[in-house]
């Protein structure tokens, strides 16, 4: 078991890339690893396995309902399939998905990269921000958004060794600075502190807490203690870490890379209504996106660059001092 940084993965800065050399790893160790894509190789850089594994590596073409049910039966016969694809062309397989993997429970992996706004160029068609919702919704999917390279790559090896059973991995494309320890352990379900404070917890993961964490700078000179909590882990949810931050600070915030129906926030909300309620709020995507030339201009536009996020929290904790 593979826990700390590797030596190969030291310089990568994109978190594609650090998935693809997980799986280089994965292949190395496990010989029933079986990676697939739908003609996106390249892309979801499955093609590094393919070069090194080619009788264990399959391109199924741009049919991602075939992937599925290829990769069901893969895990039917005792293999361990690992299936990449566009986040937002991986949700026209949901039916294979919940008929072919969730209710039989298989052991199959997705990887699901190009998520949330990080294909800017490509426009509303490739920008996936309902995936969270329709994979959390699955009664057996796990559903894990890594928050940066060094933590993505463990989160697919630690996984490996100890979840039995379909996860759902939303991996970005390239802008995702390292925000968590590169030498720390994984820990599959459990909420991770970035940042302790007591007057407001923030809730967030994915890239985004690059921008959330610079957000804190900013709220701290206007004398705001904000908490920062990774939600790494989806599904299954870390309710007990949420509802320590609840009592602590009383107030949440969740800021997501997705439309806040049915993802972090509504996953957040659901399980503090009946565990401790306080106020939760929403900082999410306003709407489809569109081709833009950096993700950050995606960004700015919905509000969820550091400047706009910590506005926003000051507006929220003014309402609530009134």
């Amino acid at each position: 078991m593979q826990t700390g940084l590797p030596s190969e993965l030291k310089g990568v800065t994109r978190i594609r890339d650090a998935v693809g050399k997980a799986l280089l790893f994965l292949g190395d160790t496990d010989p029933d690893v079986v990676v697939l894509t739908a003609d996106v190789a390249r892309s979801t850089r499955t093609s590094w396995f393919a070069d090194r594994f080619p009788e264990r590596f399959v391109n199924i073409g741009i049919s991602e309902q075939d992937m599925v049910g290829f990769a069901a039966g893969l895990a039917l016969a005792g293999k361990k399939p690992y299936a990449a694809a566009f986040a937002m062309f991986l949700m026209r397989a949901w039916e294979q998905i919940r008929n072919s993997i969730d209710r039989m429970n298989l052991d199959v992996k997705l990887i699901a990269t190009h998520s949330g706004f990080s294909d800017h160029g490509d426009g509303a068609s490739h920008q996936s921000l309902e995936d969270i919702a329709l994979m959390r919704v699955l009664h057996n999917m796990a559903v894990v958004v890594p928050a940066d390279p060094p933590q993505a790559y463990k989160a697919v090896v630690r996984i490996h060794e100890e979840v039995r059973g379909p996860v759902y991995f939303r991996i970005g494309r390239d802008y995702s600075p390292t925000v968590t320890d590169p030498a720390s352990d994984y820990k599959f379900g459990e909420l991770e502190i970035l940042r302790d404070g007591s007057d407001i917890a923030i809730v967030s993961a994915g890239p985004l807490l690059a921008q959330v964490l610079e957000a804190t700078e900013a709220l701290q000179r206007e004398g705001v203690d904000a908490a920062v909590a990774n939600l790494h882990t989806v599904k299954p949810l870390d309710e007990q870490g949420l509802e320590a931050l609840a009592r602590r600070t009383g107030l949440l915030v969740v800021v997501e890379e997705h439309f806040p129906r049915g993802g972090l926030f509504g996953a957040v909300a659901e399980a503090l209504a009946q565990r401790y309620p306080v106020p939760v709020y929403p900082i999410a995507a306003k709407s489809y996106g569109h081709s833009a030339r950096s993700v950050l201009d995606l960004y700015r536009e919905h509000a969820l660059l550091a400047d706009s996020i910590a506005s926003r929290i000051l507006e929220i904790i003014g309402r609530h001092k009134r």
